[in-house]
């Protein structure tokens, strides 16, 4: 880690203005409006889960908010997301519902897993947001199995499926990405690379930090992306979607960003320093976001305080929604399970 009296002198980087911007006012505003909710969103869960009002695992995505709502922006309503656990803002982003994540937090028989799945396991099949994974890297070859899916149906489709910087250790990664190369699968591999996994900097579990080079192994087209930049991560994912549904396979996107709390709320997160984290959120997305509307005369700061206080009781409503729903009955613990079929096994 670099001497802390040499960052201490640093002073944090100013959030970065789009000097020409190659997107629109109604791209810029949407971008703004919809992180600032998965932003509130997320400070309010983390609130929540200090009053135990939430239980379990939570992994929070405040900082991080640009890797999702670029790629939105950049795919259409009929491509498919996977990601891991840390899974609020993205179905948020897609459409979902805040009270249905709200509850699903809460436990409750109205969230959208049915209370049933918690924080780490969110779904919503309207969406089509294949669910957040609690297991570090299996929803790597899900992806590039939804993907195929896609393929073999000739839907068009791709499947675009996020990852954590540490589930790139995992032997499922590099089986996918063989698999995926091979059969030319439309899938999109986004490795939200936060600097830590877990509570171990990338450059403590590997020799390759340049993680999108390992993406090269398999002759897959790799690059990496300013995670913390809305508009890097449109074009980004664009540029990956484009070749997916040419018929060219997949891509390897590692996205450069940051969390600005520990790795769940159990994480002190004292591995890193002070200064570290004020430098990132100097260059915090939603800000940059909100200097370019500015800086443009898309908006006025009152207009976009009425955005905020929008979101502030999207969020209020959520909450209230949860702690007035009611939990699963527990005659509901057997359900989802299996799926029932009259399919004729034969079994020795």
């Amino acid at each position: 880690m670099a001497d802390t009296k040499d960052k201490a002198k640093a002073k944090p980087a100013k959030a970065k203005v789009q000097a020409e911007p190659t997107f629109s006012k109604e791209t810029y505003m949407w971008w703004y409006e919809n992180m600032k909710l998965m932003r509130r969103f997320e400070e309010k869960a983390g609130q929540l889960y200090g009053q135990q009002k939430i239980k379990g695992f939570c992994h929070l995505y405040i900082g991080q908010e640009a890797c999702a709502a670029g790629a939105i922006t950049a795919l259409t309503k009929d491509d498919k997301w996977i990601t891991a656990y840390r899974d609020h803002a993205h179905p948020l982003g897609l459409g979902t519902d805040p009270g249905a994540v709200m509850a699903e937090l809460f436990a409750k028989k109205t969230g959208c897993s049915k209370g049933k799945g918690g924080s780490m396991h969110i779904f919503d099949k309207e969406v089509n947001f294949m669910g957040g994974h609690g297991i570090v890297g299996a929803q790597v070859p899900l992806g590039a199995g939804i993907a195929f899916a896609e393929k073999y149906n000739k839907t068009g489709n791709v499947c675009i499926c996020y990852m954590g910087d540490g589930a790139v250790r995992q032997g499922a990664f590099h089986e996918a990405l063989n698999m995926a190369m091979t059969w030319k699968l439309p899938v999109i591999f986004v490795i939200e690379n936060n600097g830590y996994a877990m509570g171990t900097s990338v450059k403590r579990t590997s020799n390759v930090t340049e993680l999108y080079t390992l993406g090269e192994a398999y002759d897959i087209p790799s690059e990496p992306v300013d995670g913390m930049r809305v508009e890097a991560v449109h074009e980004a994912v664009a540029r990956a979607a484009e070749r997916a549904r040419s018929g060219q396979g997949p891509t390897l996107l590692e996205f450069r960003t940051y969390r600005y709390k520990g790795h769940s709320m159990s994480d002190p997160a004292k591995y890193r320093t002070k200064e570290e984290l004020e430098d990132y959120k100097g260059k915090d997305p939603i800000e940059s976001v909100k200097a370019t509307i500015l800086q443009n005369g898309w908006a006025t700061e009152e207009e976009l305080e009425q955005i905020e206080e929008k979101v502030k009781q999207q969020v209020a409503d959520s909450v209230k929604f949860a702690e007035e729903s009611p939990y699963p009955d527990p005659s509901e613990l057997y359900t989802d399970i299996y799926v029932e079929s009259d399919y004729p096994y034969i079994m020795d």
